[in-house]
Parts: C-alpha cells; sequence; structure tokens
C-alpha cells in the first residue's frame, strides 16, 4: 500500500498523520498494518530507522479505539522493549497520536521512582510501555496485572535475548492471557530467534523489508587503524573536523564511556554520556543537551545502538568495536537518519581485528579504509591473546563484564503445550538486567 489512507485507520488517527507530516508509509509499515490491523501473529523484520514503531503501534491504537476503557491496575496492550531510550522514543511516539484520543499510554522503566509509576498506573491504562525489570519489580508490587492485555509487542527481540531477559520474559508471559495477538519486532535474526519465535508466536506473518545486516545505504563507512592507546587523540582530530555537526561515540564500557567523555570534555569539546551507571533522569537530560545540540558529542555504550531516534546525528565513531557484530549495525544506524546521510567510521586496534572480520562477513562488504595500515595477522593474534590475558578495564579488548557484553544466554524454552502458544513455564531465574532497565 503506498498511502495511510488505504488501511482504513480511524480518522483521529489518520489526522495525527498528516499534523505529524507522516505522507507515504515506509515498506515495513506497508505490509505489516493490515496485518495486525486484522489480529493476527506477525513477525517483523526491519532494520533500525525504517517506522517499526508505527508499524505496530497505529493498528494497535486503531483496535482499541473500539475497545472499552481499561480496568484499574490493567493494561490493554503491552510494549515490551530492552532499554529504556526505546521505551522513551516508542511512548513518546505512541502518545503523539494518543493525545487527542482517550486512550492512554504509560511507560515505565527503571532509573526512576517507583512510586510515580504506581501511581499511574492505578487508573489502568491502554497501552504501557516497559523494559522487562521494572516490569517485573511493579507485577511483585501487585502494581499492575496483566490478566487482560490481549496483545503484546516484542520489540528489538534479538536485543533481549543479547542482554540476557530471557528469564524475565519466560515470567512476564506467565502472567498473560495464552489468547493474545503477539508482534514481534527485530532489526536481524538468527537461529536463536527462529526457534524463540517458533514457539512464541501463533502461525505468524513472517514480514522482512531488508536483509538482517543491510546498513542504511546513505552511510559512508570506513574503518580507521590504529592502536589502542592512540585512539582518543585519533578521535579529538576526527571531532574537530566537523565542529558544530554532532557526533555519537561508542564505547564498550560504562566506565571507559563515562572517561573518555571527561577526557573529552577537557579538550574543550562539548561532550556528554550515556550509559547503565547514569540515572534516568541524567539520561534525559544528557539526550535532550544532545538532541537540541547543545551538546555536539555523546559517548554510549550499546544503551544507545537502539533507540535513539536525533536526524541531526551526522557520524558515528566505534571507538571500540562491539563483540557482537550485529551491534555494529544497530550503531551506525543512529545516523543518515529520516532520509539523510551520514558517515560511520571504526576505530580498529590489533585486539579487534577478528571483530571488524566478523562485522565484514555480517555485512558481505569489506569497509574501505580511512586511514593507518591494517594490521598483519601475527600482530593482531598476539594482541588478542595478550587482551583476554589482562581482562575488561585493563586496556584490553577481551569480553567485557557489562553493557556490551553478551551474557551466557539461556537456551529457548520448547514449544509450550495447550491451546495456545506462550513462553513457556512461568518463573524460573529472573534476571535484573542491570545494564538497561
Amino acid at each position: 500500500m503506498t498511502d495511510f489512507t488505504m488501511f482504513g485507520l480511524k480518522p483521529v488517527l489518520m489526522t495525527g498523520l498528516e499534523t505529524q507530516g507522516f505522507k507515504a508509509p515506509t515498506p515495513i509499515q506497508s505490509r505489516a498494518i493490515p496485518v495486525i490491523m486484522d489480529g493476527r501473529d506477525i513477525l517483523g523484520l526491519a532494520q533500525t530507522g525504517t517506522g517499526k514503531t508505527l508499524a505496530f503501534g497505529l493498528p494497535i491504537m486503531h483496535n482499541l479505539l473500539s475497545a472499552g476503557r481499561p480496568a484499574p491496575k490493567t493494561t490493554q496492550a503491552l510494549i515490551l522493549a530492552p532499554t529504556r531510550e526505546l521505551v522513551t522514543q516508542i511512548a513518546t511516539t505512541l502518545d503523539g497520536f494518543a493525545r487527542k484520543t482517550p486512550l492512554k499510554v504509560q511507560r515505565v522503566v527503571g532509573g526512576a521512582g517507583m512510586q510515580p509509576q504506581i501511581q499511574k498506573l492505578a487508573k489502568g491504562c491502554d497501552i504501557l510501555v516497559a523494559t522487562p525489570g521494572r516490569l517485573l519489580d511493579l507485577l511483585e508490587r501487585r502494581a499492575l496485572t496483566l490478566s487482560e492485555t490481549q496483545m503484546l509487542v516484542l520489540d528489538e527481540a534479538d536485543q533481549m535475548l543479547d542482554l540476557g531477559f530471557i528469564h524475565a520474559l519466560r515470567k512476564i508471559a506467565g502472567l498473560l492471557p495464552k489468547e493474545r495477538q503477539t508482534m514481534m519486532f527485530s532489526a536481524t535474526m538468527n537461529k536463536q530467534m527462529n526457534e524463540i519465535a517458533s514457539a512464541y508466536l501463533d502461525r505468524p506473518e513472517r514480514i522482512q523489508v531488508d536483509a538482517p545486516g543491510k546498513p542504511a545505504d546513505k552511510i559512508d563507512q570506513s574503518v580507521h587503524f590504529v592502536s589502542q592507546g592512540d585512539k582518543a587523540k585519533l578521535l579529538e582530530g576526527y571531532l574537530k573536523e566537523h565542529p558544530e555537526e554532532l557526533a555519537l561515540v561508542f564505547a564498550r564500557t560504562k566506565h571507559g564511556a563515562e572517561k573518555l567523555m571527561k577526557l573529552l570534555t577537557g579538550w574543550g569539546i562539548e561532550a556528554g554520556s550515556i550509559h547503565g551507571n547514569k540515572s534516568q533522569g541524567q539520561r534525559e537530560r544528557t539526550l535532550q543537551s544532545f538532541r537540541e545540540g547543545k551538546l555536539k558529542v555523546l559517548v554510549a555504550t550499546d544503551v544507545a545502538a537502539r533507540g535513539i531516534d536525533i536526524p541531526d546525528v551526522r557520524h558515528v565513531y566505534n571507538f571500540e568495536l562491539p563483540e557482537v557484530p550485529e551491534n555494529y549495525v544497530h550503531r551506525i544506524g543512529r545516523t543518515a537518519r529520516a532520509g539523510a546521510s551520514g558517515r560511520a567510521i571504526a576505530f580498529c586496534a590489533p585486539a579487534e581485528v577478528g571483530d571488524l572480520r566478523a562485522i565484514e562477513r555480517l555485512m558481505k562488504r569489506d569497509l574501505s579504509v580511512a586511514g593507518g595500515t591494517p594490521w598483519p595477522d601475527d600482530m593482531a593474534v598476539a594482541a588478542r591473546a595478550l587482551a583476554r590475558k589482562k581482562g575488561p578495564g585493563r586496556g584490553g579488548s577481551a569480553r567485557p563484564a557489562s553493557e556490551g557484553q553478551r551474557p551466557g544466554r539461556a537456551k529457548p524454552a520448547g514449544k509450550p503445550g495447550g491451546p495456545r502458544k506462550s513462553f513457556g513455564k512461568p518463573g524460573g531465574g529472573r534476571e535484573r538486567a542491570r545494564h538497561t532497565a
């Protein structure tokens, strides 16, 4: 479908689309909206920045406008996302359409006061957007019940698995009605995601609009080979080439991100940082300053790899390469948004050559060389071995102990029994997911 009018959306939603300047649906929206409006389960695969939020948000709101009002301490639709930033982005987008309707959209995340969230949920809401950890906290305090929830969305489901949310998802699903509509959205797909989708979804419509791992076409990507100790000065030089343009810098660990931000600030660069050690208020204030251009540089961990939609970001610097190659795609997807162009430069130390090659295999292309000389294989192998011996936080590129790490992931549950597929047994171990929620 090439026009929003072809979906049969409620007039108030069409007015919202017109007011906010949405003229034509994206490919994922064209294919997903009618399926969701029809009440069917869906597995949606699309790269970041392609409009997934409205792909599930518009049909959910359309269907809820014909439903009754929620009872106290209930929600009719539950949207789960892995990070506070993504929850905020989803809730803000949906609230922009709900303001002219009776629908109430609420969000709950960790790092914010519990009592205000409990008070907001007391009257019930139509759509609740949440991180799994905080949602479980509220459920345990009986501030909310999921017995009336008829629609479930798992957004960026692959990242929720990477961050160790599998046990939390199982427990949450055990509290949901078995007869429900489930929507799973992801930018990437792997074997485990296929197994999860097979267990959780009931005869879903699979919609894929881009090959997994495909970055935005308008991003100029390159790699600069540089020793670990010289990365900071190299970054300073790049940043000072474009002092008035917004740049996002990715580090692997919370400590590393904070240290780099303070170093850049000391050099006279307007920089801020967001990571799991920051409170929700701190993260939101920093993001707002970055969005407004008061800060020109944002240093972040992978907590910002998804869920930040700032069209003015022109540069993404992978100060440290991610160990999970799919995260590279999400990181660089923070630029070249809304049809704009952008630049992404990866800094590659000898110990990161293996990570670089994994990224290039995923994308089926080699990055062009922006500077430096590719490291010889023997140097790369030796550096990697030394980094692993030193361990995280000691100057190496070994697997960090916090954000950016791929925790040991539980095996997906087998197909649950009963008349409706679910997430398997409720309970099990609980992941607090200290990184994000």
